[in-house]
């Protein structure tokens, strides 16, 4: 510790993104003289809908020290193995994009390369088939790889669905077991240093003060450190993004849980299922030049499987990001630093790797201008990243069933996602920077899935015996098919988790 060292660390606001940051913090700055501090109010709602999520989850979980299982029976959890996307390259069409990656490489040439060759000479599966955690979700099923479990098996990645007020309070009984100090109160102003702007503290509305070193904004899509006290700007992506509504509705659990989240293409936008333990979230995701309000809860409504647990939460947003995630001593988790639709089940992702940077990066009391650009270049490349990965199944579509469908296949794109659009049309080709989220994979699944079918291949798969290439891959195909008969279905081995727990001594 030095003159400089930061003492207190206040998070303004709870739900998912405050106590996410509150349990890492709690982890990783137990270092005898950091505090703290957690600012929330009962008053102010969460929008608590994000329920599923993508494999990084699991390295977040075991950094804070969160048993797997423990936290599935705590929070509602269900197995994930990846999205089924319905209607979306046009009605009709159906598509898995899995977790993990799709067969084995050969000699340097990438699977999907092969099998785009294979298709061409012969009718052939979806490439789903060479998936492991497409084939066990299409079967049902699910086990847990091992640390040592070989192929097939260890090609299986997962994540989970979950109920997101549940895991927020599991991560604040185990924040609070370790020092954090939550405080009830809603901020009702900020003050700032008159020499710099850094944020010296923000008053509650009785009257109370907290001071701080560094301010962690989690107040949601309000911002009330990061935009409405230092103004840091909002990057709006509505001319790729157009859906700037939500509807959210719990309905019945019915048979045993999908091990997959369901995302169906609809008229004027798209509806999620997720299943959970004792509930599924459904939610409508829509634009609201193409269908109001009314329509839209009756649309959601007509849709669920069973009956509304609950009556439908309304949301409104706007698709973009804060122009800087950390200016000043503030640094933006969550919905006060952006928003991008749960299409591809990224938001609680952003928070990790937000938190994740932050500690790499983490500042003394003067927050060096240095490491906020770092984090705000880091960050800004992550986000635009997910964007583009997002902006790609509105644009690949052959729909034209609504004015909403017609600008989404015909809009520009950026020019990031055109070049990629570009080199995947000519010859299937994808190249990744190395800290991009989404796999060569996920392209691949998404593109195909989606009918955009390469011109030609890549001519290094030519120096390749056919016959030798297609017997390969006939033996991975019956690899995982096999594999995925052998595993319990996910409600038995869900039930298996649950019941270690359930029998562990208290």
């Amino acid at each position: 510790m030095h003159a400089h060292s930061i003492r207190e660390v206040v998070i303004v606001g709870g739900g998912t993104a405050g106590w996410m940051a509150a349990a890492a913090f709690s982890r990783f700055l137990d270092n005898g003289y950091t505090r703290i501090t957690l600012v929330e109010s009962d008053e102010i709602g969460t929008v608590g809908v994000g329920e599923a999520t993508i494999p990084p989850i699991l390295r977040f979980n075991q950094m804070i020290g969160l048993a797997e299982n423990q936290f599935l029976a705590e929070a509602g959890g269900t197995f994930k193995l990846g999205i089924e996307f319905v209607d979306w390259g046009a009605l009709g069409d159906r598509y898995f994009h899995p977790f993990g990656n799709y067969g084995q490489d050969l000699e340097g040439v990438p699977f999907h390369q092969l099998y785009l060759r294979e298709r061409a000479h012969q009718p052939m599966s979806e490439i789903a088939a060479w998936s492991m955690s497409a084939v066990a979700a299409a079967a049902g099923r699910f086990g847990r790889p091992s640390a040592t479990a070989q192929s097939p098996i260890r090609e299986l990645f997962y994540a989970f669905h979950f109920d997101a007020g549940l895991y927020a309070q599991l991560l604040r009984r185990l924040a609070e077991s370790r020092g954090v100090t939550r405080i009830e109160g809603k901020v009702v102003s900020v003050a700032q240093r008159a020499e710099d702007g850094f944020v010296q503290s923000v008053t509650l509305a009785d009257g109370r003060t907290v001071t701080g070193d560094l301010f962690i904004d989690c107040s949601g899509f309000r911002g009330l450190l990061i935009e409405e006290t230092l103004g840091t700007g909002y990057e709006d992506w509505r001319h790729w993004l157009p859906c700037d509504r939500a509807i959210a509705a719990p309905c019945a659990a019915v048979g045993e849980p999908t091990p997959f989240t369901r995302s169906t293409a609809r008229a004027a936008g798209w509806q999620w299922r997720i299943p959970l333990q004792h509930r599924i979230g459904n939610g409508l995701v829509y634009c609201s030049d193409d269908l109001d309000d009314d329509a839209a809860e009756r649309q959601l409504l007509d849709a669920l499987e069973s009956p509304a647990l609950a009556e439908p939460r309304r949301l409104r947003f706007t698709t973009g990001r804060r122009r800087a995630l950390w200016s000043h001593n503030v640094v933006a988790l969550g919905l006060a630093g952006g928003f991008l639709e749960p299409l591809e089940s990224t938001s609680i992702h952003l928070i990790q790797s937000g938190i994740a940077r932050l500690l790499a990066l983490f500042p003394d009391k003067r927050c060096d201008p240095i490491e906020r650009e770092e984090y705000n270049r880091q960050m800004v490349a992550l986000y635009d990243d997910v964007r583009d990965f997002i902006i790609l199944h509105y644009k690949l579509t052959n729909r034209d069933d609504s004015p909403f469908w017609n600008r989404c296949r015909t809009m520009d794109v950026p020019d990031s996602l055109a070049h990629r659009l570009a080199l995947f049309g000519q010859k299937g080709r994808i190249f990744r920077e190395a800290s991009e989220l989404f796999s060569s994979s996920s392209w691949v699944s998404v593109c195909l899935g989606q009918n955009l079918v390469p011109q030609d291949i890549d001519p290094m798969v030519d120096a390749l015996d056919r016959d030798r290439v297609a017997a390969a891959m006939e033996q991975l195909r019956r690899g995982y098919q096999g594999t995925a008969s052998q595993m319990p279905t996910h409600g038995a081995f869900l039930s298996r988790c649950l019941e270690g727990v359930r029998q562990a001594p208290s």
